[in-house]
């Protein structure tokens, strides 16, 4: 049985005094908004953004996104010639990642609709298998564009940090030391996660805003 966004939240503060004052803190998660482009244009936007802050990610996107037309399809990028997409910002890895990601999905070494249909670990193996997609970013796919609940992205520096910040620990953990201390949360570590990104903002200084 699926269960709510809302829901969830409600479920794992109520696991946690640290958690559910995260939550009072920052108030109820919602749900972003898929990618108008579909699952493709979401995994092409991801690896535009890789490694570039917002403003130039974000400008690069958008002249590749004009360079394809109107439909961004595996057909449609691959139509574009190597020279215009260059031209629009990006750098011979990424072209390299997106030929592979729509040649893949064009001979269906990678078939995003079943992808919706599998698991958390076979998304991701599948995924990976891309060039340029490595496990956070198909986590990310996961959390956002597959709406899984249960992702616990430990190799995320912001989630360790947010995580450190709210229960208080010092140093952070590594990624390997996350790992179990997410187990409780099971099966929404989604939204310990996000909460774990919100932690960052609030207690940015490190201290608490109830007490400021």
């Amino acid at each position: 049985m699926r269960i709510s966004l809302r829901a969830a939240v409600d479920e794992v503060a109520a696991r946690d005094p640290v958690l559910a004052h995260l939550v009072a803190l920052a108030g109820p998660i919602k749900q972003r908004p898929r990618n108008a482009d579909g699952h493709f244009g979401a995994l092409v936007r991801s690896i535009v953004y890789q490694q570039l802050a917002g403003r130039a990610a974000q400008a690069i996107f958008g002249r590749v996104r004009s360079a394809v037309g109107d439909a961004l399809t595996p057909e449609t990028l691959t139509a574009v010639p190597d020279d215009a997409l260059r031209a629009a910002g990006l750098s011979a890895n990424k072209l390299a990642s997106l030929r592979d990601l729509s040649a893949k999905l064009l001979d269906g070494t990678v078939d995003l609709n079943r992808l919706s249909r599998l698991g958390d670990d076979e998304v991701i193996a599948a995924l990976t298998t891309v060039r340029g997609i490595g496990r956070w970013t198909a986590e990310m796919y996961l959390m956002f564009e597959l709406r899984r609940l249960d992702v616990w992205p430990v190799d995320d520096l912001g989630v360790r940090q947010g995580y450190s910040l709210a229960w208080k620990l010092d140093p952070p953990p590594s990624a390997k030391e996350l790992v179990p201390l997410g187990d409780r949360f099971r099966p929404y570590r989604s939204i310990v996660a996000r909460y774990c990104w919100e932690a960052v903002v609030l207690f940015r200084g490190g201290t608490d805003p109830a007490f400021r």
